[in-house]
């Protein structure tokens, strides 16, 4: 911005001030009239820049925010791992597509009331509203690249600033806003937009869609038996799923209307079958490699799911393991690489026994087999997850050593990172993996072999995943989200 812009005037949108509330819903209710007012503003503010040309004002909006203020420290329930804050003091988030939130909100709001005994503040923050993220809950307006328009947009509006878009609460780091209050929950008003965006870009499909539950893959075939399996459930009625959406948006409600296959396919292609209250089942398929895993879980983490699970192929590294047998992994060697600079490899990433409980059950449930004979075709154990998808192809002496050494009984390219990532963003999370192939033992993954596995294990594989998930489910929240992924250092939001 230069001398001269720096002295127009500044123009925003007519607000309410800072208001307390003691009821969640209000408060809520609040927080979107003040988003919308701020993004209606931008909108509308672009809109006539693109058609008008420069304005001779500046266009400025806040994101609102939730704050809380506590002088005790709260006697809480110890079996809890949120709703509250550990000491007394100032705390505030930052807060964007509340219409979206509402529900987390809501709960999230409702159980600091609840614990602290204080209503909370909804007004303005101080962080701007870049015009990207306005102009996104838009489909109608798009912001063009810079040159296009007759004046630089940053001299007009804000736009994203990395300065307020990043990880350091979740990472540990000690983050507090500009006045000095402490994080409420896990990510800025900013930090959100920035996922919401980017989800949007490598699935096809609106932040909207994704449900509470999530099953990352990495191959096609499962996403075809999820289809099937989706098909199924809309037939019958008393399932309690909704609907089905896929790439581009796509979304049927009936088991029999087809679903065209969009002319390009997204990096991710990510499919929901729906239920009230987002109760219902989202399967990401993530390709192959850590670096495709780490990009899906830091973006899909922001919505805050209640779980989500690694459902996919990986090479056997025992003898006694046949193609098709099961892995339950428990511990995970990490020489994926690409979060050692968010979550050092000397952080333990335990096994959460909700999850693995349910994925056990299932098991035993879709195979029929149950205790001893359960071992049959299932072992739990270490997974150990690598960058260098042929691995196979160098000096193997060094590896073999780490994967003797780690007891591992399973390699693929994802689980350790989505494993990783779940901790780091205290999402609960667990693997379940199905042995494809056995290259210490001479069974590589060849055309035949893989048609022949394709057919008999991928629908009883995925089968397990959604029981796993259906189980899960039925869960109360603080069971499901352990203590185990909380620090002593924690926000009060989950």
């Amino acid at each position: 911005m230069n001398s001269a812009d720096a002295n127009l005037p500044i123009v925003g949108p007519e607000v309410p001030g800072p208001e307390r509330f003691d009821d969640p819903a209000q408060a809520v209710a609040r927080l979107r009239l003040l988003y919308d007012a701020s993004s209606d503003f931008l909108c509308a503010r672009f809109l006539d820049a693109v058609s008008q040309g420069k304005p001779a004002a500046r266009y400025r909006a806040f994101y609102p925010e939730i704050r809380l203020t506590t002088t005790s420290f709260a006697t809480t329930d110890s079996r809890l791992s949120f709703g509250y804050v550990a000491e007394p003091g100032t705390y505030a988030t930052t807060v964007t597509r509340p219409d979206l939130f509402s529900q987390y909100l809501e709960q999230q709001i409702g159980l600091l009331i609840q614990n602290h005994g204080v209503p909370v503040t909804i007004g303005l923050s101080d962080t701007p509203m870049p015009v990207h993220f306005a102009v996104a809950n838009d489909a109608n307006l798009t912001v063009p690249q810079d040159g296009v328009l007759d004046f630089p947009l940053r001299d007009v509006f804000d736009v994203p600033d990395l300065s307020t878009t990043h990880d350091d609460i979740v990472n540990g780091y000690g983050f507090v806003y500009p006045d000095g209050a402490s994080p409420l929950s896990p990510f800025t008003a900013q930090r959100v937009d920035y996922s919401l965006a980017r989800l949007s870009h490598y699935t096809a499909t609106l932040p909207d869609h994704f449900q509470n539950h999530v099953v990352f893959t990495n191959y096609q075939f499962y996403v075809e038996e999820f289809e099937t399996f989706a098909r199924k459930m809309l037939a019958d009625k008393s399932s309690g799923y909704t609907a089905f959406v896929g790439p581009g948006n796509l979304v049927i409600t009936d088991a029999e209307t087809p679903m065209p296959a969009p002319a390009k396919l997204p990096q991710m292609p990510t499919y929901h079958l729906k239920r009230k209250g987002g109760q219902g089942i989202t399967l990401v398929n993530i390709g192959i490699g850590p670096s495709n895993a780490k990009t899906a879980t830091d973006h899909i983490a922001v919505l805050r799911p209640h779980a989500w699970l690694m459902v996919g192929h990986c090479a056997g590294l025992r003898s006694s393991q046949r193609l098709g047998d099961f892995v339950l992994a428990h511990a995970y060697l990490r020489e994926d690489h690409v979060l050692d600079a968010d979550l050092p490899v000397w952080v333990p990433i335990p096994a959460l026994a909700e999850i693995q409980i349910a994925l056990e059950r299932a098991v035993a449930e879709v195979t029929q087999l149950e205790g001893y004979e359960l071992k049959r075709i299932m072992r739990t154990g270490t997974v150990a997850t690598i960058d260098n998808r042929n691995w196979e192809l160098r000096d193997q002496s060094g590896p073999v050593q780490r994967l003797s050494q780690s007891r591992a009984i399973a390699l693929d390219m994802e689980s350790a990172t989505i494993a990783a990532n779940g901790f780091r963003f205290r999402v609960p999370y667990g693997t379940l993996l199905c042995v494809s192939d056995k290259p210490l033992h001479g069974e590589l993954k060849l055309p035949g072999m893989a048609s022949e596995f394709y057919k008999t294990q991928v629908s009883r594989h995925l089968m397990i995943g959604i029981r796993a998930v259906e189980s899960l489910r039925d869960m109360p929240l603080e069971r499901i989200h352990s203590r185990k992924l909380r620090s002593f250092e924690e926000t009060a939001f989950l």
